[in-house]
């Protein structure tokens, strides 16, 4: 009896996608003879049935694209917007899998797609999953595809921002994305030679970050790269977005959740313009012209690196394989030189952080970099 399998992306989008589609489809069909179908455009797509063959052809010449051939969105299973409407869609998707016989469903996406699929392996489905995000903040694997990638971008443009900073003797501000977690905007700060790098995990002293640009033109160097994650804030403003974000959380009553979600909500869009006030603010502090690139969506795009592509054919190859022995309602994990299935329920609903000590922290402060604090 032929095993259906069906494969969708959901989040953002991220490089890698196709090579770990190209994975499991080209391991489940040549090697357990697996039937394979993708649903477009993530959840939506098994909500509407909307789907497509990936037989051999279909996925040939897919492992160097960017993106994916399957379309993503940010929808959720319970949370769906239909419509003027936001409905709870679960049973029009088991109604979609079990139209199609499917023995198990892939879902590749970040820390938003495993909590959706552990909610749908909790309907009964057979669910596996892929860990992918450029912000590797997927908790219970070491890395995630499309980070690598996107590693690379933010570095290179660290590394040509050098040049215009020294030129003109300023204050680069480069925003590299993470709102919540800051492994990207460290890597590529490190890797790059920022002289500040900022994370969520660390809020800083504006008045540290002044004086360690300060303390580099009385050295001689007039010119400093800011890195600094998206979601990172200052001191004085991380408390308030925490508690705000607890006063949310512990809200019991219909007015109080709504009052708690309406301030999070502003305070949040008060915040969006942190990266703005932090330039002005240095280049009043220093006297130094102070200049902003934000990388946004480019950290995204383009070519899957080397690394990104093996990792998202191994754990491609794996998932078909851990399909084949009937191992359900997990996450394919990277630990240490190992792939091994993660039980969702220890992935769904948490967050990988930069630890304070990790070895990347330490070695920053150790070449001299401030991390504001």
């Amino acid at each position: 009896m032929t095993t259906n399998i069906g494969i969708l992306t959901a989040g953002g989008d991220s490089p890698g996608l196709n090579a770990a589609i190209r994975g499991v489809g080209k391991a489940a069909i040549g090697e357990y003879d697996m039937h394979v179908v993708g649903f477009q455009n993530g959840f939506r797509g098994l909500v509407q049935n909307r789907h497509r063959a990936l037989d051999s052809k279909a996925l040939s010449g897919i492992l160097t694209l960017g993106g994916t051939i399957l379309g993503t969105s940010r929808d959720k299973p319970h949370k769906m917007q239909i419509g003027d409407r936001q409905l709870d869609m679960t049973d029009a998707i088991v109604e979609t899998y079990e139209r199609h016989h499917l023995n198990a469903l892939v879902c590749l996406g970040g820390g938003g797609t495993q909590k959706n699929a552990y909610r749908l392996s909790q309907k009964g489905l057979n669910v596996i999953t892929l860990p992918k995000t450029i912000d590797n903040d997927v908790a219970m694997t070491d890395v995630t595809f499309g980070f690598d990638t996107a590693l690379g971008i933010a570095t290179d443009a660290i590394d040509r921002l050098h040049s215009t900073a020294h030129s003109h003797h300023r204050i680069i501000v480069c925003e590299i994305m993470g709102h919540h977690v800051g492994w990207l905007a460290l890597g590529a700060g490190l890797a790059g030679g920022a002289d500040v790098i900022l994370l969520p995990e660390i809020p800083y002293d504006v008045d540290r970050v002044a004086e360690a640009i300060r303390a580099r033109v009385r050295s001689g160097k007039r010119f400093s790269i800011v890195a600094i994650a998206e979601g990172a804030l200052s001191k004085d403003d991380a408390p308030r977005l925490k508690a705000a974000r607890a006063a949310k959380s512990n809200a019991s009553s219909k007015e109080e959740k709504a009052t708690a979600k309406a301030a999070l909500a502003e305070l949040e869009r008060s915040l969006k313009g942190n990266t703005l006030r932090l330039s002005q603010q240095l280049e009043e502090m220093t006297g130094l012209e102070s200049r902003i690139t934000i990388l946004g969506h480019v950290q995204r795009g383009g070519t899957p690196s080397a690394a990104d592509r093996l990792l998202a054919t191994r754990l491609g190859t794996a998932c078909a394989g851990f399909i084949n022995a009937g191992e359900y309602g997990v996450m394919v994990s990277v630990q240490g030189d190992n792939v091994v299935p993660v039980a969702l329920d220890a992935v769904a609903g948490k967050t990988k952080y930069v630890p304070v000590d990790h070895d990347w922290v330490k070695s920053a402060r150790l070449v001299g970099t401030c991390l504001g604090d």
